[in-house]
């Protein structure tokens, strides 16, 4: 009988591996790089996008908001202009302030978009009108804005701290916090922070005849930062000075002289109420609802304190590594009467995702094994599920030398390929499986049988697959929000295909060489007399 001439790429892949030692080997090492990959690559809830904007900050004292908006605002929006890859700019005009926010279309590199932005403002600094402060020049990082922990912080009912002590420890513990690998930003809300209050008796003030000037200028040589001034309180009788950086001793900061009055000093007690407290010129508040007998009844301030990542660090590991400092923590907090809840973990959340994930592969796994029992037979079943998460394996690995991570896009990209990558595993054994059960097998040997099938088969099968990839490519050219967001899809799906395909022509025919056996004679005869 005249020997098989192998035609395609498919028969020579079939040939080259059917008796070669090193393709269990490869089989195993496939799997055990995959697995690494599953473990070692970073898991985050959503992907990384590449937004690149900032903010411009420039003061004017003593202007008013048009005045900003017409030698601050426009002048800096026309230069703005100049920058390519800018899509917005925004201006907002205040008293004495002007802010211009910048978004580059998204996708444009952040760290060029942010050198442009800066070199841009930094050249055109003699255009601004004199009086105006330096710039400031704040870049967007959305890597880092976006936390992946969040622990709110509360006193209990025994404890004998106050709102300020509870922002202490707070703080303590996010300088502790902080030094975990891979911890980028972190960030307190809710605080009670600790300074010196001076509430002005206006009466007294006039009787005196001091102005609110003298007052400031006075308090301006005991800090480093100009005091934070209120009009009014909220009854409408006081000024309200708060300093954050002042004497040790609030009775040092009593007996501050502000102005002479007939001979005599007149000292910062005689026309104000001084005391050593939190900042009450912010009326902002963090509270918490507890439930109490199956109803949101008892409701306490609480401090939130949230950390966020570096680009491309694992979500699951810094989170295990923060939630085991928290787990040393609980008796010291216990002791100073302080609660916490974890109100936001991104990291057990993609833990999950990706467990969630592995168990609904090896449910599908499972599914295709049983459907293949039933169609094909027992061993043909085991080599496609052989073939199932060895192909996984190899889009892991690539993934991961690709500095992708584990999120929620990557993982619908395997979902969507689940249903794809069995294609070409079950063409290939399906041929085999016919050819050996075909009359005229008797008189070939396995090796000839299976080489010949999956050579056959080649070619469509090619084709097919290659159309197939093909559809996804046009993904990775979308652009914007959509395109950042999906690109996960047409980096991973290709791979997975791909893969499939030349899996199933390494791997298939090998383990049907040694796990299919032909028919008896007698069973050809009878086929033949059928």
């Amino acid at each position: 009988m005249k020997k098989y001439e192998v035609k395609d790429v498919a028969g020579h892949l079939a040939k080259a591996f059917l008796h070669n030692p090193l393709t269990p080997l490869l089989g195993i090492f496939i799997l055990l790089i995959g697995y690494i990959s599953l473990v070692i690559t970073p898991r985050e809830e959503d992907p990384q996008i590449d937004i690149s904007g900032g903010t411009i900050i420039v003061a004017l004292p003593g202007s008013t908001p048009k005045e900003i908006e017409r030698v601050i605002i426009k002048p800096l929006q026309r230069k703005i202009k100049e920058i390519q890859g800018v899509e917005h700019i925004y201006g907002v005009a205040t008293e004495d302030v002007g802010i211009v926010n910048v978004m580059y279309y998204i996708g444009e590199d952040k760290e060029s978009s942010n050198l442009k932005l800066y070199d841009k403002v930094m050249q055109n600094m003699a255009a601004l009108p004199k009086g105006a402060m330096q710039p400031l020049v704040m870049p967007f990082d959305i890597d880092i804005d976006i936390p992946i922990l969040s622990m709110a912080f509360y006193l209990k009912e025994n404890s004998k701290l106050d709102e300020v002590g509870l922002y202490k420890r707070v703080d303590e513990i996010r300088n502790r916090l902080s030094l975990v690998d891979d911890i980028a930003k972190s960030e307190i809300k809710g605080e009670a922070k600790e300074q010196y209050n001076i509430e002005v008796d206006l009466d007294r003030l006039s009787g005196f005849n001091i102005s609110l000037g003298q007052v400031a200028i006075a308090l301006e040589s005991l800090m480093v930062n100009v005091p934070n001034v209120k009009n009014r309180t909220k009854d409408g009788q006081l000024v309200v000075f708060g300093i954050k950086n002042a004497l040790d001793d609030v009775e040092d900061l009593k007996n501050l002289i502000i102005a002479q009055y007939s001979g005599s000093p007149i000292y910062l007690k005689d026309i104000a109420r001084v005391n050593r407290g939190r900042d009450i010129q912010n009326h902002k508040r963090a509270q918490m609802t507890f439930r109490v007998d199956g109803e949101f009844t008892k409701t306490v301030d609480q401090v939130t304190l949230t950390l966020s990542k570096l680009r491309g660090t694992n979500a699951v590991v810094i989170a295990e590594d923060v939630l085991k400092i928290l787990d040393e923590l609980k008796s010291e907090l216990k002791n100073d009467g302080i609660g916490f809840i974890v109100t936001r973990n991104y990291g057990t959340r993609a833990n999950d995702a990706v467990n969630d994930l592995v168990m609904n592969l090896l449910v599908s796994i499972i599914i295709i094994f049983v459907l293949l029992v039933f169609t094909l037979g027992f061993r043909e079943s085991l080599i496609v599920t052989f073939l199932v998460p060895a192909i996984l394996a190899v889009t892991l690995f690539v993934a991961y030398l690709g500095d992708q991570t584990i999120n929620r896009i990557t993982l619908f990209a395997l979902i969507l390929s689940l249903g794809l990558l069995v294609d070409a595993a079950i063409i290939v054994i399906e041929n085999i499986h016919r050819h050996i059960h075909m009359y005229d097998s008797f008189d070939k040997s396995m090796d000839d049988i299976v080489v010949e099938a999956t050579d056959e088969i080649g070619a469509p099968t090619n084709i097919a697959t290659i159309a197939i990839i093909l559809t996804m490519v046009p993904m990775g050219f979308v652009g914007q929000m959509m395109g950042q967001f999906m690109k996960p899809i047409p980096q991973n799906v290709p791979v997975t295909i791909f893969a499939s395909l030349v899996l199933a022509y390494i791997f298939a025919p090998y383990m049907a060489k040694r796990f299919l056996k032909k028919p008896k004679r007698k069973e050809h005869k009878e086929v033949k007399d059928a």
